[in-house]
């Protein structure tokens, strides 16, 4: 972004014979103005009306001619324009005031000439100063009349009309007019037709001000676009340049309008006023909101009122005393223009045919650079273009057998083949993943574990129990999957009694034998998302169920191992809770069961030893000892409430005191041996076998789900 910079404001004063030179006086460097006018001796002698202003501008223009005011106005901002910047120049002030003169300048004689002739004039010049750069210019001319927008340049002959009426865009790039012509100019000649054109087809009117009136706002724009000529530079720069030439300020009271010229001015005054809103707004920090769309004036001046433009005022006022108003309103809106900054930056862009031609070009360099690398390195000749449909198939071929482990290694010569390799492992596992999915669909029904519906309509056919599991479900150390009968349901037991040859022997468990029920089609037993139940083709689950029954073998898996083939038959149910755990208490947890044993009878010798209940031990307890030392205690206390007291203490004899000392000795006795029953010796040692019997104690096996539960 560029640096931010002010607008440049000057002041254009109009030559006449009646200059108050009492009232207007000018600075020493040209760049200040003073007003003073004379109290009204009308209101009295207590007057507070201000006399005094002093204006600051960028530079006064008094009696100077249409090449100095160029020079000092728009020379700087036009040869930017070439180097990408975007130029606004606006002429300003009262009617009659010379802004068209300015702007346009008179056709009587070439001297005469204003800043647009002279602006166009500069440019194809310097464009001839380039030759190294290809610049088009392409130019516009748009009139705002009653808030209405219209093309100047319409009239022309290769210019189609317009169905729709012209309209403001807003995009990225700024303001777009949508409707507007824009003419293609080769040279000044056709720039200037074009010009000409468009000042035939302004609006003016008469009135007691200005005979010409302009009775519109009119904004000429150059279109600029520089191509370097060298094939290497993909950049370029556009720019524009906005010419204003607003139309005058009018005080209906000097200008006697009636009809359609009273109606022009109150358009006019109402821009004029809402650009001066706009123009406090960009002015004030503190404002962050800009009222651009108040006025199509406003509104086409947005790029260039504060925004990415070099921004130039010319201020045009009258010298004259009777005019003296109007002069104060045009310098206080060049005051408040001054305030305003801009961030005037180079519109650059990218050809994107020039960018792809050099492209191509590092492309050819790079590989012709790679050949003669190849050729140092003593490398085979390597193809760095892309693969066809030949050589991805070859690829293909070899992650295959690689895979399958047919081939060793693949080659790898080039960055693209590494590529494609990853890619055709992609390709390779996603149809691996298509074939699973596609087995499993045609012998199984996938059932979502989200699917309530689904899950309740399995539940009640049987093949699911209560938790969302599989009848016959591994749980990696039980049974293997297999289907249950139909008869037996979820988390019930079955009524019938299974015999020990129904049971599985130890051996069976402890290998994880699974079922031999259609080994080959539970290569996947279930899905992280998904349940998988066996289809039919009929649809009914209870007949699925039956015939699956009918059909399952119960003869063991065919193995190598020996072992393998005395393995005995499983049987298509789990066995009973009870003849399971009675064969986890003889199994596997022998260990357990045997602590769990010696605990219990230390146990049981305690709980006799507080009842008393042991003939062995013949000594009477603490317990019994202590209640006839109690009750004398008590009798004695009894008999001696009524007794005689010396000096208010109780008298206690000697068989009294002997019992007290023999009662806390068996209460401290009596404490040791509640704490023995309570923690015995050979329950104190071993906390993990304690911990061990009470898992043993609480839990079971659930063999319907063949998981543990707790009790």
């Amino acid at each position: 972004m560029g640096t931010r910079k002010k607008v440049q404001a000057f002041v254009r004063v109009r030559p006449t014979d009646d200059f108050a030179h009492e009232m207007i006086k000018y600075g020493e460097d040209n760049k200040s103005i003073d007003i003073h006018l004379k109290k009204d001796t009308r209101r009295g002698v207590v007057n507070n009306q201000q006399t005094d202003w002093s204006f600051k501008l960028d530079g006064v223009l008094h009696n100077a001619s249409q090449d100095l005011v160029y020079e000092t106005v728009a020379k700087d901002a036009v040869s930017q324009a070439l180097d990408g910047y975007n130029g606004t120049i606006m002429c300003y002030g009262q009617t009659g005031a010379g802004k068209t003169y300015t702007m346009t300048g008179a056709t009587e004689n070439y001297k005469h000439r204003g800043i647009l002739p002279r602006a166009l004039q500069q440019v194809f010049r310097m464009i001839e100063e380039r030759p190294t750069h290809a610049i088009t210019v392409r130019v516009s001319y748009l009139e705002i009349y009653n808030e209405n927008l219209f093309d100047l340049l319409s009239t022309l002959p290769y210019v189609g009309p317009s169905v729709t009426p012209m309209t403001m865009v807003e995009n990225p790039q700024g303001i777009f007019i949508k409707g507007l012509s824009v003419h293609l100019t080769s040279q000044e000649e056709d720039a200037f037709s074009l010009l000409f054109e468009g000042e035939t087809n302004r609006i003016i009117a008469s009135h007691t001000m200005n005979k010409n009136s302009s009775r519109s706002h009119c904004i000429f724009t150059i279109y600029m676009e520089a191509h370097s000529r060298t094939l290497s530079d993909e950049k370029y720069i556009t720019s524009k340049i906005n010419l204003v030439d607003l139309a005058g300020s009018e005080r209906l009271s000097k200008t006697g309008s009636e009809g359609r010229v009273l109606k022009e001015a109150t358009y006019i005054n109402k821009s004029l006023s809402f650009l001066e809103q706009a123009i406090i707004a960009l002015g004030d920090q503190n404002r962050d909101h800009v009222p651009f769309r108040q006025s199509k004036l406003t509104h086409a001046l947005k790029d260039s009122l504060g925004g990415n433009c070099n921004m130039v005022l010319v201020t045009n006022i009258y010298g004259e005393a009777a005019q003296l108003d109007e002069t104060l309103s045009s310098l206080r809106f060049a005051s408040r223009m001054k305030l305003v900054t801009t961030e005037p930056a180079i519109n650059e862009k990218y050809d994107a045919e020039r960018m792809v031609k050099n492209l191509e070009k590092e492309l050819a360099l790079l590989k012709q650079e790679l050949a003669i690398h190849d050729s140092l390195s003593n490398r085979t000749l390597v193809n760095y273009d892309p693969m066809d449909e030949i050589q991805i198939a070859e690829i293909n071929s070899q992650v295959r057998r690689y895979l399958e482990g047919t081939l060793d290694e693949i080659d790898i010569i080039n960055l693209r083949q590494i590529q494609e390799v990853f890619n055709q492992f992609r390709v390779v596992l996603s149809q691996q993943e298509q074939e699973v999915e596609s087995a499993l669909r045609r012998k199984y029904t996938l059932i979502d574990k989200n699917d309530f519906a689904a899950i309740s309509a399995v539940q009640k056919v049987g093949l699911m129990d209560i938790e969302g599991n599989l009848v016959g479900e591994p749980d990696g150390q039980s049974f293997g999957l297999g289907v249950a009968p139909f008869s037996v349901k979820p988390g019930k037991k079955p009524k019938t009694k299974k015999t020990p040859k129904d049971q599985f022997s130890s051996s069976a468990r402890k290998e994880g034998a699974s079922s031999p029920v259609s080994g080959k089609d539970f290569d996947v037993a279930s899905i992280s998302k998904t349940q998988l139940i066996p289809s039919s083709k009929d649809g009914d689950l209870k007949d699925m169920l039956a015939r699956e029954r009918e059909t399952s073998s119960i003869e063991p898996l065919i193995s190598d191992s020996p072992k393998e083939e005395l393995r005995a038959p499983r049987p298509s149910t789990p066995p009973s809770r009870t003849v399971a755990f009675e064969e986890f208490k003889n199994e596997r947890g022998s260990e357990i069961n045997r602590i769990f044993k010696e605990k219990k009878s230390i146990l049981n010798e305690g709980k006799k030893r507080g009842r008393g209940d042991n003939p062995a031990d013949q000594r009477p307890s603490s317990r019994r000892l202590m209640r006839p030392k109690m009750h004398s205690i008590s009798r004695n206390h009894f008999g001696r409430s009524r007794g005689v007291r010396e000096q208010g203490l109780m008298i206690i004899d000697e068989e009294e005191f002997l019992l007290i000392l023999k009662l806390k000795d068996l209460k401290k006795q009596y404490r040791n041996e509640y704490q023995e029953l309570r923690d015995p010796p050979g329950l104190r040692s071993n906390t993990a076998s304690a911990w061990w019997i009470s898992v043993a104690i609480a839990c079971s096996w659930n063999l319907t789900s063949g998981t543990m539960s707790l009790l």
